[in-house]
């Protein structure tokens, strides 16, 4: 194998990830027992072997470029797995430790995942977590990221799916909005009915209802005078309120239905859910933190009852 890197280069690249993390040569000549001039002239040397410019440089900060930013995920990754090699190779990774970045979709997030969080860090306190809270798409490398949690199929071929859970649909209605329209006793009847509506951020088209009928699927374009955008969160929030009918997640409402804050409807056409998958790149080593983290969602979720039932 033909040597590609020298030490040089390779201490360039960790001055450069410091650098960008800190947005300053400063301080990353600060972390690095440097002065400030050497890590300007090995950025500069950086610059000139890739044809590249790095950073937009000020008197006050140093900011990445698009390219910059593209390259810094790059490496960040890299050195990452390089320092994980070395200690499960050593033997120093006697229980996990490092960071996490996860990306996980908003309301499976804040009802599902982070209030689990701190049992996993007690668990494993030298692991630390940060996540991002988004529906959108994501992209690993240019994002940094370790998993994703997704109710629907990332476009990214180099991806593994793993499905965490199947997560339970219900109908429901605030009992103030019963009271003055009525209930609902078969599907069809939703289209008289104020439906509230979630379109896909894909397509901006409405989330399709779904149900059992004599062991069969139906699905049902539901109609209504309001629509959400981006927030799962919208449409139960407005149901709570007596704006209309939701489908919903049942994590989401169990509570209320609880506390009678909102009625199921429609049980017997019930018992339909939607899968929710860990999103994994498919060709990187998996570290201990991030296995072990894997494992504990697996764990938990799969014994959550508000979130599947049956």
């Amino acid at each position: 194998m033909t040597r590609q890197f020298s030490d040089v280069m390779l201490g360039s690249i960790e001055l450069f990830c410091l650098a960008a993390e800190a947005q300053s040569f400063t301080v990353a000549a600060q972390r690095a027992g440097l002065t400030p001039a050497a890590v300007s002239r090995a950025m500069a040397r950086l610059e000139e072997r890739l044809q590249a410019r790095l950073f937009v440089r000020s008197t006050r900060q140093v900011r990445l470029t698009d390219g910059g930013a593209a390259y810094f995920a790059h490496c960040r990754q890299a050195l990452a797995q390089l320092q994980e090699a070395e200690r499960e190779l050593s033997g120093n990774q006697v229980e996990p430790a490092g960071r996490l970045r996860i990306s996980l979709p908003t309301s499976f997030g804040h009802h599902c995942v982070l209030p689990l969080l701190p049992a996993f860090r007690q668990r494993h306190p030298k692991v630390e977590i940060e996540v991002q809270l988004s529906n959108r798409n994501v992209d690993f490398t240019a994002e940094g990221l370790d998993l994703a949690i997704r109710a629907r199929p990332q476009p990214d071929s180099g991806l593994v799916a793993r499905k965490l859970v199947d997560a339970e649909l219900v109908v429901a209605a605030s009992p103030g909005y019963l009271r003055r329209h009525g209930r609902p006793k078969a599907p069809e009847d939703l289209l008289q009915h104020e439906c509230l509506q979630f379109l896909l951020p894909s397509s901006g088209q409405p989330v399709p209802w779904v149900f059992h009928r004599d062991g069969a699927e139906l699905e049902l374009a539901t109609r209504g005078g309001i629509t959400c955008t981006d927030d799962i969160l919208g449409p139960a929030t407005l149901a709570r309120a007596g704006a209309g009918i939701v489908q919903t997640y049942r994590y989401m409402v169990d509570d209320d239905l609880k506390q009678g804050r909102l009625i199921e409807l429609l049980t017997r056409f019930g018992g339909r859910s939607r899968p929710f998958s860990i999103i994994l790149p498919g060709a990187r080593h998996m570290p201990l933190r991030l296995r072990v983290f894997v494992d504990f969602l697996v764990d938990r979720l799969g014994r959550a009852p508000a979130i599947a039932r049956g």
